[in-house]
């Protein structure tokens, strides 16, 4: 049945930022991408509105054009390309806020939230690409950066230059029921929220820990760049500059940084109460060297290990854990205060 540009646009207007449009012209990747991220915060629904036109001649004839264009290469997209990086980027974020509890988190969990991002952007239009080597150059740099929030950004490079390597046109493929392909998109949705809701809810103040460590990761990372750094300020700070027009604020400036920078100080502050209670744990001061620190953990491990104290299990276990607690806290690198720039 040929789709109408009349009802598309009608689409695009009541539910575009859910991509019911996407889901009429049978572009489910893009309809996916545009549930979970409200139509790419909402600019991305805007830009469409000039390229509704070409979806709907592109869906008319989508049969036709795969069969003739399958044996062919697409051209190199940059658009594309910076879009896989992004929506990497954003999958490894809501990945680092809801799953890091994992323990093979930075080897398992971190490289597929990262590498099925990439690949949901690469599977827009009639591209595709290869999903054994996207996921595998995801997997590949992750242990290089590992235990690192920092390591979204190279995961997503790899993976994203992998998915351009790899790109082709689908091939033909039978039409699908509209329960069904709701159906999958269902479940991909709520794999996708289910564990991002459940931290926001039950572990609000981790959620809120990692969201600010990890931006404040990114944007000491870009302080090399500084002109890329103010603009990736601008892109984070946007929902909340929109909201405070929305709420009747005008004349918007740069102290609204400082909302974000209390943030981010109260993280390093309650950082810092961690570390000084790991180092009174360990009998240490404040200036310890990392060889010091891993020698008095070895002291303890011995003294505490629960095969070595059978006759008080329970104290023994308890300690146990403080001790290997107080040393994740105390391996983790010193973050210098006040890298931000505010104003």
């Amino acid at each position: 049945m040929a789709k109408r540009l009349l009802m598309t646009y009608a689409l695009w207007a009541v539910g575009g930022p859910a991509g019911l449009h996407h889901l009429y012209l049978g572009r489910d990747s893009h309809a996916l991408l545009w549930m979970l991220t409200l139509g790419g915060g909402g600019l991305g629904w805007l830009w469409e509105f000039w390229k509704l036109p070409s979806f709907v001649a592109q869906a008319n004839r989508a049969q036709e054009q795969r069969q003739s264009s399958g044996r062919g290469i697409p051209p190199l997209s940059l658009i594309r390309f910076v879009a896989q990086m992004v929506v990497g980027i954003y999958f490894g974020l809501v990945a680092l806020i809801s799953l890091s509890f994992m323990a093979s988190f930075y080897i398992v969990g971190l490289p597929l939230a990262v590498g099925l991002g990439v690949l949901l952007v690469a599977a827009i239009g009639n591209q595709t690409s290869d999903l054994k080597n996207t996921l595998g150059a995801a997997f590949l740099t992750s242990p290089i950066f590992y235990g690192r929030p920092i390591a979204i950004l190279p995961i997503s490079l790899a993976a994203s230059i992998t998915a351009q390597k790899h790109r082709r046109y689908k091939p033909s493929a039978g039409s699908e029921t509209l329960s069904v392909r709701l159906y999958r998109l269902g479940l991909a949705y709520l794999a996708f929220t289910g564990p991002l809701v459940y931290s926001a809810l039950c572990n609000t103040a981790v959620a809120l820990s990692y969201v600010a460590d990890t931006l404040g990761s990114v944007l000491r990372w870009f302080s090399f760049f500084p002109l890329l750094g103010r603009l990736l300020e601008s892109v984070l700070l946007l929902p909340f500059r929109a909201w405070k027009l929305l709420v009747g604020d005008h004349g918007i400036s740069s102290s609204y940084f400082q909302e974000w920078a209390k943030l981010y100080e109260f993280v390093h502050g309650f950082q810092d109460e961690k570390r000084q209670l790991a180092l009174q744990a360990f009998g240490l001061s404040e200036g310890a060297t990392n060889e010091e620190i891993h020698g008095r953990y070895r002291e303890l491990v011995k003294t505490w290990h629960p095969d070595h104290n059978r006759h008080q299990m329970e104290e023994a276990q308890r300690h146990f854990l403080e001790i290997q607690a107080a040393y994740e806290v105390l391996r983790q690198p010193r973050k210098p205060r006040g890298s931000w720039n505010w104003e």
